[in-house]
């Protein structure tokens, strides 16, 4: 483990989000050094415990413990409350005054319902940073819809742009938004974070899916700006609306690749295919024409890739004219790339219940810092007692929380002490 500390060392970050956005946010801000106390609301905890792969050979009584979990929320410190019980908000506030960052993913107006919208929090706590993730955000017409990353898909025009042209839209089922949103959370907070450190100002930081896709279309918003219903973008299936070509293209075993030809590759491509004639046929000489051609040159091209044969005899042609271009592989493959395991992309992780498996890596790397190489994921409720007696409460407090039952935790804990912790056993879904 690097004994630097981690750029966010010292900093302490209250989490109250559930599923895969919020708890990015989080999580990243956690590997990087803060300190990010979970809280999970009574009774269940954070709903994403239940989904993804569990120990088979868990208590009956046991609180829900998985691999999605795990992988959205390791690296955390765990505290269960019931958000509804007064004391239990009087909790949360009491370690919102003595935090940096809170970070919420409820609905809209919730916090403010519960007392704690952030002008209730910045009187108590002025150089706060909250950040709020939701759908759509904390104000305008669609501030009251719930909703998931398939909602703020639809919403932002992705949806609608993907599938075939003569088919139905086809669903991104990864959680690109969520994470996303994550993300975009994250490096909102440590701007927040820095800004207060040059003028002792808290705010309130708001992270949506809606917004976070809606800055995915990296071209298209200007040109219905300037040109209005004349031009509509459509669905083009495997292949990239501006021609190239680029796009996805089938090889003579049957598998994919996908290649992009820039304007000035273009006599590259035509070299690796050995048809200069191309250069000159009228319906390719320039971008616009390929454009326009896009279909006739999809069978050229396909029509080469079948007769060069294999996936990795197209991929080596290409490559040898330095065309860019690479093999659609299946996730199977991708976790199996040595390339990924090198740089900790897929990273091997080690859960007592669970046993050993991968999650995700950072996305980014640090000269001055590498992450912790066992990261930890908290049962419901695990630290209660350390992280509440680090905000002043003494023994008896907590004992009194959790006889009024404003306090849970996961009766695996008591059992895993008495008896030794459970070895693992297969995944059950």
């Amino acid at each position: 483990m690097d004994p630097r500390p981690a750029m966010l060392t010292g900093y302490t970050v209250i989490d109250i989000t559930q599923f895969v956005a919020g708890p990015t946010c989080t999580r990243l801000l956690a590997e990087m050094g803060a300190d990010v106390v979970k809280v999970e609301l009574a009774p269940f905890g954070d709903r994403a415990r239940v989904q993804g792969l569990k120990a088979q050979n868990a208590a009956k009584d046991a609180a829900p413990h998985s691999t999605y979990f795990f992988q959205h929320n390791h690296s955390k410190r765990c505290v269960a409350l019931d958000f509804k019980h007064p004391q239990g908000r009087a909790l949360l506030r009491t370690m919102i005054a003595k935090a940096d960052v809170v970070v919420e993913n409820f609905a809209p107006g919730v916090m403010a319902r519960a007392g704690l919208s952030y002008e209730d929090l910045k009187a108590i706590n002025p150089r706060l940073v909250m950040c709020s993730i939701s759908l759509a955000g904390q104000s305008g017409p669609l501030a009251d819809r719930p909703g998931y990353d398939y909602m703020g898909q639809a919403y932002a025009g992705i949806t609608g742009l993907v599938g075939e042209p003569d088919g139905s839209p086809a669903m991104i089922t990864m959680a690109i938004g969520d994470v996303s949103t994550g993300v975009s959370a994250a490096l909102s907070v440590v701007a927040a974070l820095l800004h207060r450190e040059r003028t002792g100002e808290g705010q309130h930081v708001e992270a949506t899916l809606v917004d976070t896709y809606f800055h995915m279309h990296e071209a298209s918003v200007p040109r219905i700006a300037l040109r209005g219903g004349a031009y509509e973008p459509k669905r083009t299936g495997s292949q990239h609306p501006d021609g190239g070509p680029t796009g996805i293209f089938r090889c003579g075993d049957g598998r994919f690749i996908t290649l992009m030809s820039l304007a000035h590759q273009w006599p590259q491509l035509v070299a690796a295919m050995g048809r200069p004639e191309l250069l000159k046929d009228q319906r390719f000489a320039t971008p616009g024409a390929r454009k326009a051609n896009n279909d006739a040159l999809k069978d050229i091209l396909e029509d080469w890739l079948a007769h060069v044969g294999t996936r990795e005899d197209c991929l080596a042609a290409l490559e040898q004219e330095r065309v860019p271009a690479a093999p659609v592989l299946t996730l199977n493959e991708v976790v199996a790339q040595p390339h990924l395991k090198a740089r900790g992309t897929v990273r091997r992780v080690h859960d007592p219940a669970i046993g050993s498996f991968d999650v995700p890596g950072m996305p980014v790397r640090f000269s001055a810092w590498a992450p912790d190489a066992g990261p930890k994921a908290g049962r419901l409720g695990e630290h209660n007692e350390e992280v509440l007696k680090g905000f002043g409460l003494s023994s008896g407090e907590i004992a009194r929380l959790y006889a009024e039952q404003v306090l849970v935790r996961d009766p695996a804990l008591d059992a895993a002490a008495r008896d030794g912790a459970p070895s693992p056993r297969p995944f059950a879904s």
